[in-house]
């Protein structure tokens, strides 16, 4: 490449905004994050994703329990 025609000023059409970051190294693999939108309604009872994935971990196994009690009988 030649010096005089070096343009450090990224092209118009590269949209960054879009790209999200990669963790690399140990640990990438370990907790996936999934962006998910709470209503407000339901935000205001589940203040933080710790709450809302006991919530939801405490509705599976009722679930599961429901499931099992209903194949047994």
């Amino acid at each position: 490449m030649n010096k005089k025609n070096f343009n450090d000023e990224m092209e118009p059409e590269y949209d960054l905004k879009s790209l999200r970051v990669r963790r690399v190294g140990v640990g990438r693999a370990e907790k996936s994050n999934y962006g998910i939108i709470l209503d407000s309604d339901v935000a205001k009872d589940f203040p933080s994703s710790e709450s809302v994935n006991e919530a939801l971990r405490m509705l599976s196994r009722i679930i599961k329990q429901n499931q099992t009690e209903l194949t047994h009988k």
